[in-house]
This record gives C-alpha cells, sequence and structure tokens, in this order.
C-alpha cells in the first residue's frame, strides 16, 4: 500500500545518539538519501568502503555526521541503520566481511536494505539478521541519481511490516514520495527487478529508434519531440533522450548495474518458467554497451553500441 501521512514516531537509537541513524554505503545513491536524511533533522553514524566520502559528509555537515572505522561500528552505534551498496557481491562483502553488518547486529538491530538484489539474496540477508536477533526491512527504491539526492525515490518494501509502519511517516518521507509493502520477504525485491526491467527495455526501444532515425537521415530531435506529442510521452525518454542525442551519458543509473538488474529479471522468469524475450534482448544489448567500456556511463549509453549494431 501507498503512506503520505507524516507521523510523529521516529526510530530509536543508543541513549547517546538519540536522533541519529546509520547509513552504510555513500555511493551514487546512498550519498543524496543520506543528505535527504540529514536535512529532515537527523543525525547519521556513517560508513562507507571508500572513506573520502565520509569525510565529506562530515565536512558539509558539521556535528551531524559522525563516520566510523567499520560497519558493525555503525550497528553498534544505532539501532536502526540504513544500508546502500551497489552490487549483490558489495552486499554479500559489506554484510560477511570482519567487522561487517552482520558482526554487529544484535537484539533491537533494525537494518533497512535498499540495495538491489535477487529476491533469494534478500530473503538469505533477512534470515541471517533475524536469526542474529535483528528485525529486517528489505526497501529497494525506484529512482536514480536526481531522485535520490531531491527525496523523490519510490521504496518497495517487505519483510518486517510493524519497521516499515515504524519509519514510513519520517525518514521514507525524507527521502522518498512514495512508499510501498508488498508482504514477505523478496516481493519487494521481486517487485523492483520488473520494475527496472520495463525501464530497461523503454531506453533500449528508444536508443534503437534513435539509432534508426539517424541512419535514416532523419533529425532525432524532430523524433524526441514527436515522442513527446503523442501516447508515447514519459518522463524518461524527456530527461534522457537530449542528452542520449548530445552523446552525454554522465552516470545516474550506470549501464553495468541495469544491466545487472535485466539478468536478475531474466533469472527470476526462467525460475517461474516464464519467457522474456525483449528483456533479453535488452540485456544482450546492454552487454554489448559493456563490451565497447561503457559499463560506467549512465544506461542510456547503450544507444552508443545500437548506433554500430549490423544486421
Amino acid at each position: 500500500f501507498f503512506s503520505s501521512q507524516y507521523t510523529a514516531d521516529r526510530a530509536s537509537c543508543t541513549d547517546t545518539m538519540t536522533d541519529s541513524v546509520g547509513f552504510i554505503g555513500l555511493g551514487i545513491m546512498g550519498e543524496g538519501m543520506a543528505k535527504c536524511l540529514l536535512k529532515s533533522g537527523r543525525k547519521l553514524v556513517v560508513w562507507n568502503r571508500s572513506a573520502g566520502k565520509c569525510a565529506a559528509l562530515s565536512a558539509d555537515h558539521p556535528g551531524a555526521v559522525t563516520a566510523v572505522d567499520s560497519p558493525s561500528a555503525v550497528l553498534a552505534a544505532c539501532d536502526l541503520v540504513y544500508c546502500m551498496l551497489s552490487t549483490p557481491d558489495a552486499v554479500k562483502a559489506v554484510y560477511e566481511m570482519e567487522g561487517g553488518v552482520l558482526a554487529g547486529v544484535r537484539a533491537g538491530t533494525k537494518l533497512v536494505d535498499c540495495a538491489t538484489l535477487a529476491a533469494e539474496d534478500m530473503v538469505r540477508l533477512e534470515k541471517q539478521v533475524t536469526e542474529r536477533g535483528g528485525r529486517f526491512l528489505e526497501a529497494p527504491v525506484s529512482g536514480s541519481k536526481g531522485p535520490a539526492a531531491s527525496g523523490q525515490l519510490i521504496f518497495l518494501t517487505a519483510g518486517d511490516e510493524p519497521l516499515f509502519e515504524e519509519i514510513k511517516g519520517t525518514d521514507l518521507e525524507a527521502m522518498g514520495k512514495a512508499s510501498f509493502f508488498f508482504g514477505a520477504p523478496g516481493k519487494g525485491a521481486r517487485m523492483k527487478l520488473v520494475v527496472n526491467m520495463v525501464m530497461g527495455t523503454m531506453m533500449a526501444s528508444l536508443g534503437e529508434g534513435l539509432a534508426l532515425c539517424g541512419a535514416a537521415g532523419m533529425d532525432c530531435e524532430q523524433l524526441l519531440k514527436v515522442l513527446d506529442l503523442g501516447v508515447m510521452s514519459n518522463g524518461m525518454f524527456r530527461l534522457k533522450g537530449p542528452k542520449m542525442v548530445q552523446s552525454d551519458h554522465a552516470p545516474n543509473f550506470p549501464l553495468q548495474h541495469a544491466q545487472k538488474d535485466m539478468r536478475l529479471a531474466g533469472e527470476l522468469g526462467a525460475q517461474l518458467g516464464l519467457g522474456l524475450p525483449v528483456a533479453a534482448a535488452t540485456n544482450a544489448a546492454m552487454l554489448a554497451a559493456r563490451e565497447q567500456g561503457l559499463s560506467d556511463e549512465d544506461f542510456s549509453s547503450v544507444y552508443e553500441a545500437q548506433k554500430k549494431t549490423k544486421p
């Protein structure tokens, strides 16, 4: 369900950091999310794999950010902790490393994980956390760098419903424009993969359309205007299309992460006995772009490979 009602409930942390929450992962998404929490009045205890991000955030918000030297130290300082890590491998490493997330879980820990993972990975994390006495809410987000910075994310949650109820009107409202709860662990992850699969196929379709338009000697900017005036008008085409025409692929959602999500969506379809040929073609196009060295560019850079595709 959707919630936008603000409540006065605040998640508790240790007595010495009453208004503080933990935040692990200050990358493209996490940095913006953390800043939104700071704007809402939260104080943060943070850790990131590259310490420079923590130092910069602390310098920009003196007195409101405490950097610590391990994920477990974040959990020791705060009951409520948000994690936003970039890949399944990064999540596994940060959870299971010495001094990692799992080493810090205790009775009273409330962990909210915002990564995009396969459903079975979220189910595993939920089990690992709860068997150590903690509580776990999966909360992957729909939205990229811009929405993360402006507090316009959409939270797709599952797992501990009372924890969702506790934070939906405070922290989730500070970081997002909408929050949904889908039920048992893994269901938030599944919804996120469906959402990103649709978004990825739309991007590949736009890229292929621009490639064909250009190859046919037509004006790609005029194509974008035509699309925007009809039923296919949408925010992503308006945002990404003009940048694609200019070969501007500054990363908001890196191609390597988009392709990872297409792969995971395909794997989910295979598990369920459902063929996803459009998603498979999009995954192949994204892999081709990655092979051209575009992994760290925005997922719109799939267009650069599509312009070079031969019959």
